[in-house]
């Protein structure tokens, strides 16, 4: 009883840790397709020296947006924490670093949300997600296909 009440808490602590982190990073994809557009999010990225503007700006938007929404939901959630974990390494090696740790664009903010990431790409998403979903349907599936080959075999 004990285990099972510490995994639900464990995996419900995952659910709010992913889906705050996935808002936060959608949010933040959207902005800089939609709100800044291609052009403005090239631009920035150029004024903080940031190498192929053209190309870093637009996919980091993209990264950020898709990544976190599949965050939200909990699909591929490895994989995207991983896009998304190096999305902010480069955020940090290149411009937040040398602000340095507190201040305004200083690298506390995405260095918590580089933890985050890593942390989930440990983890993986946790029982309430599609993730969990599907591996479950997959595990169904796969166990009776399991048997019907051993009842052949014998």
């Amino acid at each position: 009883m004990i285990a099972s009440n510490t995994t639900t808490r464990a995996d419900i602590g995952l659910t709010i840790l992913r889906v705050a982190a996935g808002a936060t990073f959608a949010a933040h994809g959207a902005q800089k397709l939609f709100v800044y557009g291609f052009a403005g999010v090239t631009g920035a990225f150029q004024g903080m020296g940031i190498p192929f503007p053209g190309v870093t700006g637009p996919l980091t938007g993209v990264v950020e947006l898709l990544g976190g929404l599949a965050l939200v939901v909990g699909l591929l959630t490895r994989l995207a924490s991983f896009g998304l974990a190096v999305t902010m390494l480069g955020a940090i090696a290149l411009v937040h670093l040398a602000v340095g740790f507190f201040g305004p664009n200083g690298a506390e903010y995405p260095l918590t949300l580089l933890a985050v990431t890593v942390a989930l790409a440990f983890t993986g998403a946790g029982r309430f997600s599609l993730d969990a979903l599907i591996a479950s349907r997959r595990q169904a599936t796969v166990a009776p296909a399991s048997a019907r080959r051993l009842e052949r075999a014998a």
